[in-house]
């Protein structure tokens, strides 16, 4: 017996119970279902089946479904598909599939123009579109914090489409004033396992080294060593073998008075959080301090930290040295690598966050490397960024919904 391929389209107000009526009516007459797709916006429903049935029954279930969808409110039609369509769709399927995510406080149509436009400039099409935040409030706009919509799509890219889409779309957030993050739809994205931090600057918004100087009266000079590091006249271990020089003598008691006030970035308890409850390995990868570190790592459970350690005297007084090897941007990277060994975990499923020029090699080596309110060069360098909205921000890049937290980011 012929078969034929129908697309049915059915939109209207949605109801409990719609989809299971319609689906019961293609049961009775053995529809094969080749798609199916489902989106409800504001209680608007919009469904979409493509279903493969016997000629002779076709007209009969669409007349049957015509009854139904008159008694339950909704609008449908049907289209049928040749066998040639249908197989030069199914083998488009077969086309990689990229998640791009756009985060800012709040989108316009503008910024979501400026999104679609660079994915179709690159011959991409857009498969879904999911919305991951939740809904804002118009009558208490201060509680309106964040949106986030995440972009399926398809299509074929070279190693050279990827980097030109990559410069497009960091051009396309510079100038909209939204974050973004490109990713190819694999098992590794979904199955991200460990998270590798920076420390100042990125879990806490304070420069442990600048705090301590100021504490010490010695800020200026070791503000003077940072920018002459920063212009490139002398590197990470020079610079930090000088600036711990100047802390000689300062006594360890400051340190855990800074330390018990941190100021903890945006978003960093809903994160940990998260992160904890769905079984992640956190690391903090620094080259501030240990102390520090460490006292994150009680705060939040954290499960390596692995950053500079000072040297203190038996009075309890920093010596101006510091014990063991500096960690610098090259031994973040050997560390995320280290520690994904030990854990088991395959590269492409860790993440790594950070803001400076010696996070770059650790981001080029995870995963998904995120810069985090990040120098120029830095964001300029990274393949994903987050500058307009928390830390939490990571939780969309890694195909989280705000539905699926709770306030303190429960699941």
């Amino acid at each position: 017996m012929n078969k034929e391929q129908i697309l049915i389209r059915i939109s209207g107000t949605d109801r409990i119970g719609l989809t299971a009526e319609i689906m019961g009516i293609l049961a009775r007459y053995d529809a094969q279902i080749l798609d199916i797709g489902q989106a409800d916006i504001h209680s608007t429903l919009s469904l979409g089946i493509l279903i493969r049935i016997d000629e002779n029954a076709s007209g009969q279930v669409m007349k049957e479904l015509l009854f139904k969808a008159t008694e339950l409110g909704v609008t449908i039609g049907f289209e049928p598909v040749s066998d040639d369509d249908y197989e030069a769709w199914a083998g488009r399927q077969g086309r990689n599939r990229y998640i791009l995510t756009v985060i800012a406080r709040s989108l316009s149509a503008e910024q979501i123009h400026a999104a679609t436009r660079v994915i179709s400039a690159h011959g991409l099409n857009i498969d879904a579109i999911r919305r991951l935040t939740g809904r804002m409030s118009i009558m208490h706009p201060e509680k309106n914090v964040r949106a986030c919509v995440e972009f399926s799509v398809r299509g074929f890219l070279t190693a050279e489409d990827k980097e030109a889409l990559q410069k497009d779309l960091m051009n396309m957030g510079a100038e909209s004033g939204m974050d973004f993050s490109f990713q190819k739809d694999n098992i590794y994205r979904r199955m991200r396992r460990l998270i590798c931090f920076d420390m100042d600057s990125t879990l806490i918004q304070a420069e442990c080294i600048d705090e301590l100087a100021r504490r010490h009266g010695v800020y200026d000079q070791v503000a003077a060593i940072t920018e002459r590091a920063m212009r490139g006249e002398i590197d990470f271990k020079e610079s930090f073998t000088e600036r711990v020089a100047l802390l000689k003598g300062l006594d360890i008691s400051v340190m855990r008075d800074i330390a018990e006030h941190l100021p903890i970035t945006e978003g960093t308890d809903r994160l940990m959080s998260v992160l904890k409850t769905c079984g992640y390995k956190i690391a903090i990868l620094s080259g501030g301090f240990t102390f520090f570190g460490e006292y994150l790592q009680r705060k939040y459970g954290i499960d390596y930290v692995y950053a500079n350690e000072l040297e203190v005297d038996e009075d309890g007084k920093l010596t101006g040295r510091y014990v063991g090897e500096v960690v610098d941007g090259r031994r973040k990277a050997d560390l995320l690598k280290l520690i994904a060994q030990t854990e088991k975990v395959n590269l492409e499923q860790t993440i790594a966050v950070g803001d400076g020029a010696n996070d770059l090699p650790m981001l080029n080596e995870a995963g998904l490397g995120i810069a985090f309110h990040a120098k120029p060069r830095v964001k300029a360098s990274a393949r994903q960024s987050i500058s307009t909205i928390g830390l939490d921000g990571v939780l969309y890049f890694i195909g989280f919904k705000d539905s699926q937290l709770g306030k303190q980011g429960e699941l």
